[in-house]
């Protein structure tokens, strides 16, 4: 099977395209950096695509049977710019479609679903729903992934220096799961996907905390250095939201992960594809 990425140098992007490679899958990845990207996978095929250009972008997908997506919204982004996971993945399934690719994988998010609870409206969330109806209705099969938080946002997206911060507190208890373990969960639904045949999995980790509490314990089996946990009521947050996008993400994107009543749905997915098995103090200690 010959498999495109795209968006495979970030951070869950990564470990994906790792163990896709290490499987022994013939990768491919579309990147508007190739040199520095060749030099993170070097037993990879690296070439030049955008998703701005759907004529590059066909041509970086000739010969490909599934090409996979990670794809995010900056903080810094506006409503009315170019987003990826929009404009960009209408580019992308013209172009797949265009390329005789079989398959669409895509990386999408539990938390999305909570607009419309309580009043919640973000446009960041429309976005990433109208993604997934935009595949769906593509005509290309597909697998769409759902999953809950990532271990490594306590390493990336909420880590600053020495400090893990964490904007207010909440009771609910997302289900954190490493990136390496989901990459071959990613590995086995390819494995297992017949032509025709679309796959949607629910993606959590082996158990249920709170985010404190996963900040704790990833802050205790730390080894490199002694991290210290910072928490900010969220008002601070939404005095800023009128003068600043990256302020106004932070509030939507947190009070959503504050306010998700997520329970436990992973059980076909962990029948399928196999249980999580890194615990956060073993991702913690491998950081």
């Amino acid at each position: 099977m010959r498999i495109a990425i795209i968006g495979a140098t970030g951070m869950l992007g990564q470990p994906v395209a790792h163990e896709l490679i290490e499987a022994g899958f013939s990768v491919r990845i579309i990147v508007r950096d190739v040199a520095k990207t060749k030099a993170l996978f070097p037993a990879a095929e690296v070439v030049s695509g955008d998703l701005r250009n759907t004529t590059g972008l066909v041509d970086a997908l000739r010969g490909i049977d599934v090409v996979y997506l990670n794809l995010s919204i900056r903080q810094d982004e506006k409503q009315a710019d170019f987003h990826t996971e929009g404009e960009g993945v209408t580019n992308l399934i013209q172009s797949a479609q265009r390329a005789g690719v079989r398959r669409i994988g895509y990386l999408s998010s539990i938390i999305m679903r909570y607009q419309g609870m309580h009043g919640f409206n973000w446009w960041v969330f429309d976005v990433k729903q109208e993604a997934v109806q935009r595949i769906k209705a593509s005509g290309i099969s597909f697998s769409i992934f759902y999953p809950s938080c990532f271990m490594e946002s306590l390493n990336g997206t909420q880590r600053m220096g020495r400090f893990i911060l964490l904007v207010g507190r909440s009771a609910v208890r997302p289900m954190y799961i490493a990136a390496q373990d989901y990459g071959k969960q990613v590995v086995r639904a390819f494995q297992l996907a017949q032509n025709g045949q679309n796959q949607e999995y629910v993606i959590q980790g082996p158990e249920a905390m709170t985010q404190h509490e996963a900040a704790e314990r990833f802050a205790t089996a730390y080894r490199n250095e002694k991290l210290r946990i910072v928490t900010t009521p969220p008002f601070l947050m939404q005095l800023g939201r009128p003068f600043s996008a990256q302020a106004d993400y932070g509030w939507h994107i947190t009070e959503a992960l504050n306010n998700y009543p997520e329970t436990f749905e992973a059980q076909t997915t962990w029948d399928d594809l196999g249980k999580p098995t890194i615990t956060l103090e073993q991702f913690a200690g491998n950081s």
